[in-house]
C-alpha cells in the first residue's frame, strides 16, 4: 500500500495491522515519538477542516515529524498549477501528502504522479481516514468487529460510501437508510453487495430508518448537506426530516445501541442535543481516534521510506 485513497483498496491484513499499531500508539505514545523524525507531511486543503487538520498536525508532531499547511490561497489546485506538477514538485520536497479536496479524481491524479505516499483526507466520494477511525472505535468498544450491526441513517455521502466498504470488508453487518434519491453511490452498492457475499457480511439499503436501526449495535449519522451543498440545504432538510437521530429512533434500536457521528454536527437537524450529549454517544471517542489511527497510517506509509 503506497497510498491511502479508499478503504476499498486497503488489504484486509493491512487494516488489521493498522488497528494493532493504533492500539500500541494509544497505550504508549512516547515509544513512537521519533518514529518519523526528520519527515515532513504536506497538507493540501481545498476544504476547511477542524479534526482532519488538527489530528494530522498534532499526530505528525507527536511522531517527531513536521507539517506544512497549504490552503486554497497557496495552491489553487488545478487552476494556478496542474495537479501533476504539484505532485512532482512536492515529491522532491516532502515525504507525504494529505489532500482534502472536492473531486475524487484530484486524489487519484495526485497519487498517480506523486513519488511519495498520498493520503485522501476527504473527497466527495471517499473519506477513508474517518471510516478507519470509526471502525477502530467500534472495535475498542465491543472488542471485535465481526458480527457487529451498524445502522447508518442519512445521506449516502462520502462517509457512507467508506463505511460501507469498511464494514463489509471487515465482517460488520451494515444497513443504510436514506431518503429516495439520496442513496449511496450505485457502484459502491454493487461492489459492496458482491464483497459482502464473499465475506459473509450483511448489507442492506432501505428508505425506512426505523427498520434500519432495529437491533443495531451502533447507529451512525452525518450532516444532511455537506460542504459544497449549501444551496441544497433547505431542500435536503425537507427530504431528511424523518431521518433524524432522536430518542424515538434510538428506542427502536434498543437500550444498548451506541451513537456515532463524524462531526461537525448540525444539532437539531440530523441529531438532537439529547442524543448527541447522551451517555450512549461515542462521538468524541471517534474524533480522538482520528489522530491515533492516522498516526498508525503515517508510520506505515512514511516510515517505509529511507
Amino acid at each position: 500500500m503506497k497510498d491511502l485513497i479508499s478503504v476499498k483498496l486497503i488489504p484486509d491484513k493491512e487494516a488489521g495491522e493498522i488497528f494493532a499499531l493504533t492500539g500500541r500508539l494509544k497505550k504508549n505514545p512516547r515509544a513512537y515519538n521519533k518514529a518519523l523524525a526528520g519527515k515532513t507531511l504536506a497538507l493540501i486543503f481545498q476544504k476547511p477542516s477542524n479534526r482532519t487538520r488538527v489530528s494530522f498536525e498534532v499526530g505528525m508532531y507527536q511522531l517527531g515529524g513536521h507539517t506544512i499547511y497549504l490552503g486554497p490561497e497557496e495552491i489553487n489546485l488545478g487552476v494556478r498549477e496542474a495537479i501533476k506538477d504539484v505532485a512532482r514538485t512536492l515529491s522532491r520536497y516532502v515525504d507525504g501528502i494529505v489532500l482534502r479536496t472536492f473531486a475524487h479524481k484530484n486524489v487519484l491524479e495526485m497519487a498517480a504522479f506523486s513519488q511519495i505516499p498520498v493520503i485522501n483526507g476527504l473527497s466527495d466520494y471517499s473519506h477513508p481516514c474517518q471510516a478507519l477511525a470509526d471502525l477502530y472505535t467500534v472495535k475498542e468498544r465491543f472488542g471485535r468487529l465481526k458480527g457487529i450491526r451498524l445502522a447508518y441513517v442519512g445521506d449516502g455521502n462520502n462517509v457512507c460510501n467508506s463505511l460501507i466498504y469498511a464494514c463489509v470488508k471487515l465482517g460488520l453487518n451494515i444497513r443504510v437508510a436514506s431518503p429516495a434519491g439520496y442513496e449511496p453511490d450505485a457502484q459502491v452498492v454493487r461492489e459492496a453487495r458482491a464483497l459482502a457475499f464473499a465475506k459473509g457480511s450483511e448489507f442492506g439499503i432501505s428508505h425506512d430508518p426505523f427498520k434500519a436501526v432495529s437491533g443495531a449495535d451502533v447507529v451512525y449519522t452525518d450532516v444532511w448537506a455537506s460542504m459544497g451543498q449549501e444551496k441544497e440545504a433547505k431542500i435536503r432538510a425537507r427530504a431528511f426530516r424523518d431521518f433524524q437521530i432522536n430518542a424515538r429512533l434510538m428506542k427502536k434500536a434498543g437500550g444498548r445501541a451506541l451513537v456515532m457521528h463524524c462531526l461537525p454536527a448540525h444539532r437539531g437537524q440530523e441529531i438532537t442535543d439529547e442524543v448527541l450529549d447522551g451517555a450512549r454517544a461515542i462521538v468524541f471517542d471517534q474524533a480522538e481516534n482520528r489522530m491515533h489511527v492516522q498516526k498508525a497510517v503515517l508510520i506505515r506509509l512514511l516510515g517505509r521510506r529511507a
